[in-house]
């Protein structure tokens, strides 16, 4: 199996935002690469950030954000 399309760059958007407080919210800029300006987009479409530009998480967002920085822990464990 292999990822779809637009996961990886929806999954690095994810890690953009912190795993220690979820009242910081951040912003992809206008000159970021084309697919993080798309991942944010579809982040927003599904409910997971308040902006489509990023914004704040989304109670779901919240939860998919602690999975992704979970994820990162397992993935670097040594």
């Amino acid at each position: 199996m292999t990822l779809p399309n637009g996961w990886l760059a929806e999954i690095e958007v994810l890690f953009q935002f912190s795993g220690d407080s979820i009242r910081e919210g951040i912003k992809i800029h206008h000159d970021a690469k084309p697919e993080l300006i798309a991942a944010a987009k579809r982040l927003h479409e599904k409910g997971l950030v308040t902006q489509d530009d990023g914004g704040y998480l989304t109670s779901l967002g919240i939860d998919a954000v602690e999975h992704v920085h979970a994820l990162g822990l397992i993935l670097t464990e040594q």
